[in-house]
């Protein structure tokens, strides 16, 4: 057994000589050694980062999102109409819902493509029309219910619905700055021609076309859409018929298409006849020689200046003097003479000299230093 003592201690090396050189490599060779050599050490390692914390970039990011599970999302419920509005009624597969520009755009919406009758017949709509559900259903219940009807009796059959205008983002009539139209909610369709399997089209708003006829079609379109607009409305409506769903106050609805005549075969290109009644017109040959029978006159000048000394003027046209009324010989006073001559200025007249001679009467109560002032 060996003993410590203060000789034996003096001859170990300190603590700080080889120790800390050998403690300094195991610590290098500890941060070089591979984890997998550190692993079977004994050693203790971090635990690894989750999953979740790491945030991939680049081609990571797309190949983490690729390899993701996707999340299944909800879609909304259909509705009413679009459970009623099946294939048997129209072919209009649903679209998206359409948000803006604006507050143009609309909810459960569909693209009505054909109408199909009760006999499996389709009538294609040419374009297809972007419209709301209830639109379309009622667009399809009006084809199905009163126009395939009016066609059997006009010995047709529906063929084809012409479309001039559906879903589209702007003002009535497209003015700049006007209330958002229907058609920007995709609630109305303009509607020009109905066409007919014998090749015949009903255009709505052509004159030619029966007034009886038309008229059947105001009835049946102004029943069942609270818009309807044509000819006669606002002077953008006369060649095609505007439909919509709009819902007002009151239930209100508004039905304005004047069912105009039908245009003359033949316009009247000449005036009516004269009445064999009538007075017999004189025609201009007629007049002219009338004129060259009537005596020559000699035209008076029409200014007294362009008349020179020699123009003869016919005695019935120089105008005659009048004659002094007689109220002036009842007056008292003597007619005047028309052989003399009138009175010369210097001569004084008696009206004068009486009138003279009444103003010195008026004076004659005036003091005597006064009178030949007033005199």
């Amino acid at each position: 057994m060996k003993t410590f003592s203060a000789g034996i201690a003096r001859r170990k090396r300190p603590v700080g000589g080889v120790s800390r050189d050998r403690l300094a490599m195991v610590a290098l060779a500890v941060l070089f050694m591979p984890v997998a050599a550190l692993a079977g050490t004994g050693i203790p390692l971090p635990q690894p980062r989750p999953a979740a914390a790491t945030v991939p970039d680049g081609k990571d990011a797309k190949q983490a999102s690729e390899g993701a599970p996707a999340t299944p999302e909800t879609s909304p419920a259909p509705s009413a109409c679009r459970l009623a509005l099946t294939d048997a009624v129209a072919i209009a597969p649903s679209i998206p819902a359409i948000t803006g520009p604006g507050v143009c755009g609309g909810a459960d919406l569909v693209r009505l493509e054909a109408v199909v009758l009760p006999d499996r017949t389709r009538v294609p709509v040419k374009p297809a029309a972007t419209l709301r559900c209830t639109m379309a259903s009622a667009i399809a219940d009006w084809i199905r219910t009163d126009m395939a009807p009016l066609a059997e009796g006009l010995g047709s059959r529906v063929s084809e619905l012409d479309n001039f205008d559906s879903f589209e983002c702007r003002g009535r009539n497209r003015i700049a700055g006007a209330k958002l139209s229907e058609h920007g909610r995709a609630n109305a369709l303009d509607v020009r021609a109905v066409r007919l399997s014998n090749g015949r089209a009903i255009a709505l708003t052509d004159r030619k076309v029966p007034r009886e006829l038309r008229e059947k079609l105001m009835r049946s379109v102004c029943a069942r859409f609270t818009t309807v607009l044509g000819p006669g409305s606002d002077g953008y409506h006369e060649n095609h018929i505007h439909l919509d769903l709009a819902e007002r106050r009151n239930g209100y609805r508004i039905c304005q298409w004047d069912i105009y005549d039908p245009m003359p075969t033949a316009a009247p290109l000449l005036p009516a006849e004269r009445p064999t009644e009538a007075s017999r017109r004189e025609t201009a040959e007629e007049k002219d020689k009338a004129s060259e029978a009537l005596p020559e006159r000699e035209a008076l000048p029409r200014d007294a200046s362009q008349a020179g000394p020699a123009a003869a003027v016919p005695a019935d046209v120089v105008p005659q003097p009048r004659k002094r009324p007689p109220s002036a010989q009842a007056a008292g006073r003597p007619a005047r003479d028309s052989s003399k001559p009138l009175p010369s200025a210097s001569v004084p007249s008696t009206r004068l000299s009486a009138a003279k001679h009444v103003k010195r009467k008026r004076h004659t109560n005036l003091p005597p230093f006064l009178r030949p002032l007033f005199d």
